[in-house]
């Protein structure tokens, strides 16, 4: 979810302005495709990376969160969205992290949408943790396969990624869902996060009924 900084900055405000936008596209964008009928959905919402950030715009972030998760557990709960956390929880505040805890727990039995949220997420860590786990269970080097590291994973029971968007105009996917994204197609555009609509995501659905998924092998 690129570009809230930036959307902020073109309109002479400060960027947690952008932060707020970006937090009430992403709810509009989480409508959008449950009307859509799709299963599964991630949203990058902070990354391991974005500690570098000013601390300033951190703190931000972390108001907006825990400003957002209370109204985020009712709509949740309204529209049968199952909530899952892929990330740590180190770094939030003992409020933060009891929220989402709670969050979690209360939405464990909706079924409409799973709705992943990767927040204090990075993919080469959840790989690196993936393989701390692995070791930790015994784990003999002949029983390992892609499978059986797949379970270790924060996605664990989580189908791989077919479509990833990347908004904000960058070409690259920053450290997300690298293992789960092996053969997932990508779709980018320059469009800024707050800005995204349903307008661009159906010209990023079409445009991915257009792919041909070959997975390795050739086609029929």
């Amino acid at each position: 979810m690129d570009g809230n900084g930036r959307w902020a900055e073109q309109r002479g405000l400060p960027r947690i302005a952008g932060h707020r936008e970006g937090a009430n596209a992403a709810q509009r964008i989480v409508e959008l495709f449950i009307q859509y009928g799709i299963p599964y959905l991630t949203l990058y919402a902070f990354s391991t990376e974005n500690w570098s950030r000013p601390r300033q715009e951190i703190d931000a972030l972390f108001q907006i969160l825990e400003e957002k998760l209370d109204e985020g557990i009712k709509f949740a709960m309204e529209n049968g969205i199952k909530l899952y956390h892929l990330g740590k929880l180190d770094g939030l505040s003992p409020g933060a992290r009891s929220k989402i805890k709670e969050a979690l727990e209360l939405t464990k039995n909706n079924h409409r949408i799973a709705l992943c949220i990767a927040f204090n997420y990075g993919g080469r860590d959840e790989i690196v943790d993936a393989a701390r786990r692995l070791v930790l269970s015994n784990a003999r080097a002949s029983e390992i396969t892609e499978d059986l590291f797949s379970q270790h994973l924060y996605t664990a029971g989580i189908p791989d990624p077919d479509l990833i968007i990347r908004t904000g105009g960058e070409r690259r996917l920053s450290n997300f869902l690298i293992w789960q994204s092996a053969y997932a197609e990508f779709y980018f555009t320059p469009v800024l996060w707050p800005d995204f609509s349903k307008e661009e995501i159906d010209k990023a659905l079409v445009d991915y009924s257009r792919r041909q998924r070959r997975f390795g092998g050739l086609l029929p």
